[in-house]
């Protein structure tokens, strides 16, 4: 009695080669660590350096960064021309009325004491100024 059909004695490839994927994989890795520090490049700033303790920035937190320049960004976004109205309206600051401001050390003070007063304006009730802290000396 001869066989046919399907169990004809072929089997098929029941196994998956997963070669091809893990090259992939490690291809894309390798893409994302080079290109993931470009993309975080942010806004030069120098911060001022003074004595004082070293306060990380939480991530859900709003920064206002002053560039040596007096340019002001939210974030990425210039807002230098509209900073009343934006921080009015940025629904973060509305939520948490917490605003951090790091201002380049070379800015005029008058920069910064606008950006203060633009967001005591918008109700903003906790300032914080960042600065580059010195090590405390042994």
């Amino acid at each position: 009695m001869a066989r046919t059909g399907a169990r004809s004695g072929r089997t098929g490839l029941s196994e998956i080669n997963v070669t091809p994927l893990v090259d992939v994989m490690l291809v894309l890795l390798v893409v994302f660590m080079v290109t993931a520090p470009l993309l975080a490049t942010g806004l030069k700033v120098e911060l001022p350096r003074v004595e004082a303790a070293n306060t990380a920035v939480p991530d859900e937190q709003v920064v206002l960064s002053i560039t040596r320049d007096e340019r002001m960004f939210l974030g990425e976004r210039d807002v230098t021309a509209s900073l009343d109205r934006t921080l009015r309206d940025e629904p973060a600051l509305v939520a948490r009325h917490a605003l951090y401001i790091r201002a380049d050390e070379s800015v005029r003070y008058a920069a910064v004491a606008r950006a203060v007063a633009a967001a005591k304006g918008a109700g903003i009730t906790s300032l914080n100024l960042l600065v580059d802290p010195l090590l405390a000396k042994p």
